[in-house]
């Protein structure tokens, strides 16, 4: 019987050839968007975690409370015994240490006096003495012109940022900032690179400089604003490090010192929890519109389908077939079309959504003001699901549209089937 259903198919292509179309453009597009919107959320991630919030965070309580300010006269001390303990209690994370400031850059001129001010934000990371920040933030990729820190002293500065003041490599610049104990930072620098890292809140203007140097600057001798860890396989697990950070807060519940650390989750950090959720509702909401929409395509075309075989239901009916066996019949001949349909819709989908994850869709002019840490470069992500999310709207809808059309045979009279036929 499937094999006569097979060649029935193949042969009335009014039967197979429009229905897999409809079937293959919604599932193309469902596993197309599930894709893009598992990129963008990757990527948000990623970026987030690796310039802003970790996959941990370690601040005091009252930082927690200020963070937007960065308050660095609330910053942590002793860290270096800090990170020594967490590297003994959770071996597989790499933990290190970060200041962000914020001040004012000052270039010279030739005679020394201010040629140009700018504000700058700054992002002080271990350069020096280990390569592991550098890689995690790719800055070696991120140079456009220059190099790498190798001296205290050298800072590198984003590549729009050093033609806005018109500085180059070599040029001498001043911060001016506050230091830990709220008073006037001043210190000269060395430009010995310029970066782009391609996500604006980044290249607008910021300066990346060695952990020491700006220790020493913003007078924090063994103090950082914040510890930041990183899993091992560097993806973000949401139940292990709820978990770590509850271990870690439980030792510090009953302190009353708001200079305390406290651990913070990435979900639990620049509204990133709420946007995971967001995005998972967007990604059901997509499937949940493109299965009712194919619905109501595929019913259509069931009916007009249905009212063109009346005819041949007629004869069925004739040949002894009860009206349960064809509707059976047609059930199957649409788990074939929609398997038919969610197969070729997935392959063209998952096609499509490589040669964004690849190429990628450049948003620059619509992040050009935005603070948010993501890449103007948006990519789509294939996962496993990318393989048969395509399916669920694919089957579904063909079945519910030929289950709701399918019931027209039980409402027509044989006599009325074979009036037609003769017709």
């Amino acid at each position: 019987m499937i094999r006569f259903l097979l060649k029935g198919l193949i042969r009335d292509h009014h039967r197979s050839v429009f229905p897999v179309i409809i079937v293959s453009l919604g599932v193309m597009l469902t596993t197309l968007l599930f894709s893009f919107l598992s990129g963008v959320l990757s990527d948000m991630i990623d970026a987030s975690a690796r310039f802003e919030t970790g996959h941990l965070k370690i601040v005091t309580r009252a930082y927690q409370t200020l963070s937007d300010q960065l308050p660095n006269d609330l910053a942590l001390t002793h860290v270096d015994t800090l990170l020594a303990s967490l590297r003994r209690d959770y071996p597989g994370y790499d933990w290190t240490a970060r200041i962000k400031f914020a001040g004012l850059l000052d270039v010279p001129d030739e005679h020394g006096e201010t040629k140009t001010q700018n504000p700058v934000f700054g992002l002080a990371v271990d350069l020096l003495r280990s390569g592991r920040e550098a890689e995690r933030l790719n800055v070696r990729k991120a140079i456009v012109s220059g190099r790498m820190p190798q001296h205290p002293g050298e800072v590198l500065v984003s590549d729009e940022l050093a033609r806005r003041i018109d500085v180059g490599i070599g040029h001498p610049i001043t911060l001016l900032s506050s230091s830990s104990s709220g008073g006037m930072a001043i210190q000269n620098f060395i430009i010995c690179g310029t970066v782009e890292f391609g996500i604006a809140a980044m290249d607008r203007g910021a300066m990346i400089a060695d952990l020491s140097d700006i220790q020493y600057a913003l007078d924090m001798p063994d103090g950082a604003a914040e510890i930041l860890g990183y899993s091992p396989n560097g993806f973000y697990v949401s139940d292990e490090a709820a978990a770590m950070r509850h271990a870690f807060n439980d030792r510090f519940t009953r302190s009353a010192d708001r200079y305390a650390p406290v651990m913070m989750t990435l979900e639990e950090q620049n509204g990133l929890g709420e946007y995971i959720s967001y995005i998972d509702t967007v990604g059901y909401i997509v499937v949940g519109v493109f299965l009712a929409a194919m619905s109501m395509v595929l019913l259509i075309v069931g009916l007009m389908s249905g009212i063109r075989r009346y005819g041949e239901i007629g004869v069925r009916l004739a040949l002894g077939e009860s009206k349960d066996m064809i509707y059976t019949m047609l059930l199957v001949e649409s788990v074939v079309i929609g398997i038919a349909g969610s197969c070729i819709g997935t392959v063209l989908g998952v096609a499509i959504a490589y040669y964004f994850q690849e190429i990628g869709l450049d948003i620059t002019g619509a992040l050009r003001n935005s603070s948010i840490m993501m890449s103007n470069l948006v990519r789509a992500r294939i996962g496993a699901a990318s393989f048969y999310i395509g399916f669920i709207p694919g089957l579904a809808a063909t079945l519910l549209g030929t289950a709701l059309s399918g019931i027209q045979i039980f409402k027509r009279q044989t006599a009325s089937l074979f009036k037609e036929l003769e017709a």
